[in-house]
């Protein structure tokens, strides 16, 4: 053992005991956060608008500030950008993350001295949990990859801004630098196939222990290292021990990935934003991911089908219930007042508080009611996939609304790793698991509103030269699940086989 590793272990050991003690303090830790939040806001132009020295409860709270979206936060992001002190939180934050809106264009959400050592840390903590839960730490003694965005940074107001992986960059420990690959140079080219070649170039002969990325990424960097050395990955890097992921759901890359690799390996999912670090993996053994309860995030939940009533059910951590889909809204030392982050979660436990993350807000179909959601379609085609052994390299959900003579239905377009052997029959499974998990999608077939989903097969590599083709490959872009009109698969459509 190295020295790196044999110093993680008492490190490993000291934080992984006080993530089990905050588990058990998760509400009260909570209650505090959000009283501390509200301290701090009443000195700036936001508390001072909602009238935060009314505030003294949660109940309080909820009065006095509504639940935003971007746009609506927005006057106040300009003002920042504009140079203003003490807008959303005390002084000016240290970076604004830029990230791409689905309605509001490109984002930029604020970064504070207070809230950047919950992006720092945590990743640390899930590492460092990891390594005390299996007893693995020689991963700390060889090469850690991060497929991330650039980290050349801008200004705006003073303010430097960029993606948050790459202002992440910036951050890395002194101590994991002689690690980490790639190279500072080639994490900041721009073109992400020339980044990836460049990365390739320089991992292939390494000895890679961990790596680290969004999924669909990850196995366009297992493909070029297939392809360039004519072996699996697992045996290309002999000692590579856990795969650290986020930003999507694991669940439909995890066959190809796991095959490309060519044996078992360890996992651990995050659940990272530029709005804050919110969870991580704390147990191989347990589903769900660990809320962050302790981190200068007050978390608020909204039932997700109540997210765009006038004044929806609001709860605290306190009332929330095992397996309702609950839309995510965070208060955070980065100055977000009551933000709709967009993503909904379920909650698996609340002893200790562990999360699924179920989807987008905005990505859903309902052209006639039915509310599918993201974890309805990854759940079926999931499970389609793995009774019929087929992997899956990505897929998308949209509504045929108005075909020619025919009754509407929901078009899937997906990308196989190998073709089924009868595509009609996969497509009726699928179907039928779409009908057990969602009971309004199951009435609108038996009324014969709808008839059941059509399958289009997307070409080996299609999802990537749609992305490339609008400029969002590679970084922290994902392709959508779900859309409710049919602008993306309108685009797709001409990388079908």
């Amino acid at each position: 053992m190295k020295l790196k590793s044999l110093l993680a272990k008492p490190f490993a050991s000291i934080v992984s005991s006080k993530i089990r003690k905050e588990m058990q303090r998760a509400v009260d830790d909570q209650e505090a956060i959000l009283e501390e939040l509200i301290k701090t806001g009443r000195k700036t132009e936001f508390g001072k608008d909602h009238h935060f020295e009314n505030v003294n409860s949660y109940n309080d709270f909820k009065q006095a500030v509504p639940v935003r979206d971007y746009e609506l936060f927005k006057p106040y992001i300009n003002k920042i950008k504009d140079g203003k002190q003490n807008v959303l939180w005390k002084g000016q934050p240290i970076y604004l993350a830029k990230t791409s809106g689905t309605t509001s264009g490109v984002k930029y959400i604020p970064i504070t001295k207070d809230s950047v050592s919950n992006h720092i840390d945590t990743a640390r903590n899930a590492l460092l949990n990891y390594m005390a839960e299996t007893g693995k730490t020689e991963f700390a003694d060889g090469k850690l990859i991060f497929l991330s965005g650039s980290p050349v940074l801008e200004r705006v107001g003073g303010i430097p801004y960029g993606r948050l992986s790459g202002i992440v960059n910036h951050h890395v420990p002194r101590y994991l630098r002689t690690n980490q690959l790639p190279s500072y140079e080639t994490n900041c080219i721009e073109d992400w196939e020339t980044k990836l070649d460049k990365i390739v170039d320089e991992t292939i002969n390494e000895d890679m222990r961990l790596i680290s990325g969004i999924p669909p990424w990850m196995q366009m960097y297992f493909d070029r290292l297939i392809e360039r050395s004519g072996k699996p990955v697992g045996e290309l890097f002999k000692n590579l021990d856990v795969l650290v992921y986020g930003g999507v759901n694991f669940e439909p890359y995890r066959a190809k990935l796991l095959a490309s690799i060519g044996r078992p390996i360890n996992t651990v999912e995050t659940f990272p934003a530029s709005e804050g670090f919110f969870a991580f993996q704390d147990s191989q053994d347990h589903k769900g991911l660990l809320l962050n309860t302790n981190a200068g995030i007050f978390y608020e939940f909204i039932p997700a089908n109540e997210i765009f009533d006038p004044n929806p059910t609001r709860l605290s951590l306190r009332d929330v219930q095992i397996g309702v889909n609950y839309a995510l809204v965070v208060s955070t030392n980065a100055g977000l007042w009551a933000y709709n982050i967009g993503d909904t979660v379920k909650f698996v436990s609340v002893n200790p508080y562990r999360l699924v993350v179920t989807g987008r807000i905005k990505h859903f179909i309902s052209a006639f009611g039915e509310h599918v959601i993201g974890e309805e379609v990854e759940y079926s085609l999931m499970r389609a996939a793995r009774e019929e052994n087929l992997q899956i390299t990505e897929f998308t959900v949209a509504p045929m609304v108005a075909p020619q003579g025919e009754l509407p239905f929901h078009e899937w377009f997906v990308e196989f790793e190998q073709q089924p052997a009868d595509l009609a029959a996969f497509a009726r499974k699928v179907d039928g698991y779409m009908q057990e998990k969602n009971i309004y999608y199951n009435d609108l077939l038996t009324g014969n509103i709808l008839q059941p989903l059509k399958i289009r097969t997307v070409r080996k590599n299609g999802f990537i030269d749609y992305m490339k083709s609008v400029g969002k490959l590679g970084g922290q872009n994902k392709v959508p699940r779900l859309s409710n009109d049919r602008a993306l698969v309108d685009e797709l459509s001409k990388f079908l086989i």
